[in-house]
């Protein structure tokens, strides 16, 4: 019986990658019989990327010189652009048309960084499942996301557009976006293609400022930047964008070791590469190329397909200088073949020769009702907020307060909560801080707001009427933070406190005795040391899309039980920048009774928050972990478990996060790392076991000769609730 199932299995493989190299052999022939029949103009064409749709004309679509425009949201206008391409071109190559859907399209998600605080990528595939059928029936064909980059630095304001300092949860939350964006079938009409970003380590721009230049080793680009890629490439993503930064001297979007060496020879990546924004001219202003010439020629023969050209075609690199440079033989037809190829390929596998128009019935059918998009987007806007602190159970609050006031600028906005990054938002839809409280409290209670003071600024007009407001209430919840114009792309920031006067409003609220909620919204880790020590209760909400309000609301009146968990670390001030939990030993390892150790002198070395970190309005209790054996050999899968029980009162979620540690190699290793995780609900009284199985790959690393192994030796395997608070166990692994 074995051997038949045996045989069963094989049989189904075998016609299965029969299928798989039969549809690889069908869309080769395609794409080589269109490039052979492609003039050089056509071909150059196929490499351009506008990103001002008003600067299309018809020529330029008829002629085959622009493949891709950014920016269309209009399925009528796709369709009317795409006509002309496909029928008045003389190969009817259809457009791609894309978008940066970040994190929703109509119905906007939280921010990246608060949706990682979720560690849920189920429900974070789920929303960028909508957000690819909103894209879609706007047109979209691919969206420039997720971006993947590893930020270690909260004054970078792109660090929201990411999932925070971690490689594992990085990796994981990549797979889940992507699969979202491109489903199971990427021809399909509620499909889009995914792009991953920026490739590469961008995230690591000095000083924690925009576009700033990157120097790490090799060990560290291969074992924190560029995981997250592997893992987008391994999914199927088809599209990758190259950085704005250079990477040791080489900026990023000429980089033949990263964008060729790697992308393409080491993980075999046949998809398409698309500068970022003006991302090739600026290799000029780089002082890599002494003129746009030379850097189109160092772009493409790196291994940058498509040009994203800026505002229009007088920022174009490729299309004005292509031609010359391969008549004069600078480059050869055969690079430029392949970039077109690649981007044939792309549209071939989008579906896009078949069915280049936007079918308006089928997503009059197939829409997921408002009402589903709505609930998505509540689920996780509600799973992204992560409980800081909460003194003495302030939270959740009674719904039948007699009165509650409700502080500061951001609570009454319905712009902020959208944070940066928004697509086509519905402001309408966006319910506020405000609205929220206002939603969940009793009809009872009297909610007051009162802006108190900007968030920018030094006005403190307001100061003396919130604080007898305050007086008089039950409670004060003061919702204080960044706008939204302060993080994201361009948004660096050197003093990542509380802005304004905000602070000082808070200590004066403080002053009145009245049990005072702070709620923050920011899209980076803020310095907030006096609020942890002053203020009973915290809540750290990120941007939270359209459904912040109600989001908070649960959270606040106990309908929902908090269960985020930080994806980056909260340093206490500035100066401990960069710091992240999977840090090295050093030879002087900090201790308090010695002078010369690691240390600071004005400041604890911990942070503020650890990764991972958060708080629920239950407790959870770990047990001893629990494995078959102590020792290994090199190749075994271990398994591990360890049970979890609610000593709390109510239900709670807990994600159990699971680290290794190294604890002597040939190199040093960090102090722990990541390597699984999962969310689990469990009822007052209830223990549940919880297993891990890990692979050898989880315990491998780059050695001195930069070969990924296992190393014999002992490892201590962590178990707990954050990085900081974890029971271990230790293993052997042997020869």
């Amino acid at each position: 019986m074995k051997n038949h199932i045996i045989i069963y299995f094989a049989a189904v493989l075998f016609v299965f990658t029969s299928s798989l190299i039969a549809q690889e052999n069908k869309e080769n022939r395609f794409v080589d019989s269109l490039l052979n029949r492609m003039t050089l103009e056509e071909k150059i064409g196929q490499l351009v990327e506008l990103v001002t749709p008003n600067s299309v004309t018809e020529k330029m679509l008829s002629n085959g010189n622009v493949s891709s425009i950014l920016g269309i949201k209009d399925a009528d206008i796709a369709n009317e652009l795409q006509h002309i391409a496909v029928e008045e071109s003389r190969l009817g190559i259809p457009l791609l048309f894309t978008n940066d859907v970040i994190h929703g399209y109509n119905t906007t998600f939280p921010i990246p960084l608060a949706e990682a605080s979720s560690w849920n990528p189920g429900l974070i595939e789920e929303a960028c499942r909508i957000a690819a059928i909103e894209a879609a029936s706007n047109g979209t064909h691919l969206t420039f996301a997720p971006m993947v980059d590893i930020a270690r630095d909260p004054r970078w304001g792109r660090i929201a557009e990411g999932s925070g300092e971690d490689v594992y949860l990085g990796s994981v939350i990549a797979e889940a976006r992507i699969k979202g964006f491109q489903g199971n079938d990427l021809k399909s009409k509620s499909s889009i293609g995914a792009c991953a970003k920026h490739f590469v380590a961008y995230g690591a721009a000095e000083g924690g400022k925009d576009y700033n230049t990157v120097d790490i080793s090799e060990r560290t680009l291969r074992e924190i930047y560029l995981p997250p890629f592997k893992a987008s490439v391994d999914v199927g993503v088809v599209s990758i964008m190259s950085a704005f930064n250079d990477l040791n001297g080489i900026p990023a979007s000429a980089n033949y070791f990263t964008l060729t060496e790697i992308l393409r020879n080491e993980w075999n990546f046949d998809g398409l590469v698309i500068s970022d924004y003006n991302s090739i001219p600026e290799l000029v202003k780089h002082r890599f190329a002494r003129n746009k010439a030379e850097a189109a020629a160092k772009a493409l023969t790196a291994g940058v397909d498509m040009d994203m050209a800026g505002d229009d075609m007088k920022w174009s690199v490729y299309a004005p200088h292509l031609d010359s440079l391969i008549k004069n033989k600078i480059i050869s037809e055969k690079i430029l073949n392949e970039s077109v190829r690649r981007v044939l390929r792309v549209k071939h596998r989008l579906g896009l020769f078949e069915n280049p128009y936007v079918d308006k019935d089928f997503y009059k059918s197939n829409m997921p009702s408002f009402s589903e998009r709505k609930n998505t987007a509540l689920r996780l806007a509600r799973e992204s907020i992560v409980l800081l602190k909460n003194e003495n159970n302030l939270l959740p609050l009674k719904k039948h307060l007699q009165k509650i006031t409700v502080i500061g600028e951001l609570a009454d906005n319905p712009h902020h909560p959208l944070g940066p990054w928004n697509t086509a938002p519905i402001l309408e839809n966006v319910v506020t801080p405000l609205d929220g409280i206002k939603n969940y409290a009793s009809k009872k209670t009297e909610v007051e707001f009162i802006k108190g003071c900007n968030v920018e600024g030094n006005d403190r007009a307001e100061f003396d009427r919130a604080i007898t407001a305050a007086k008089s209430s039950d409670v004060v919840i003061m919702v204080i933070g960044e706008t939204r114009e302060m993080s994201g792309e361009a948004a660096s920031r050197t003093n990542i406190d509380i802005p304004g006067v905000q602070l000082d409003l808070v200590k004066e609220i403080i002053k009145t005795g009245t049990p005072v909620v702070v709620v923050l919204m920011n899209g980076r880790p803020l310095t907030i040391p006096w609020l942890d020590e002053n203020v009973p209760a915290v809540l750290e909400t990120w941007f939270l899309g359209d459904q912040t309000g109600n989001a908070l609301a649960q959270v606040l009146f106990g309908d929902y039980n908090p269960s985020g968990k930080l994806p980056v670390t909260f340093p206490r001030n500035v100066g401990q920048i960069p710091i992240y939990y999977s840090h090295k030993s050093t030879g002087r390892p900090f201790n308090g009774n010695d002078k010369y150790t690691a240390k600071y002198l004005d400041v604890d070395i911990t942070p503020l928050y650890p990764f991972g970190y958060g708080l629920s309005y239950t407790d959870f209790e770990y047990s001893e972990i629990t494995t078959s054996k102590r020792n290994y050999n090199s190749d075994e899968i271990i398994e591990v478990s360890v049970t979890v029980r609610n000593t709390g009162l109510i239900d709670g979620e807990e994600v159990i996060q699971l680290y290794i540690t190294d604890k002597f190699a040939s190199i040093t290793r960090p102090v722990k790392e990541l390597k699984d995780f999962t969310k689990v609900l469990i009822k007052p009284g209830e223990t549940k076991k919880i297993k891990f199985v890990i692979t050898p790959d989880k315990l491998s690393f780059y050695n001195i000769d930069m070969d990924k192994l296992v190393e014999p030796g002992e490892f201590t395997i962590s178990i707990g609730g954050n990085s900081r608070d974890v029971i271990s166990k230790s293993i052997i692994i042997n020869d």
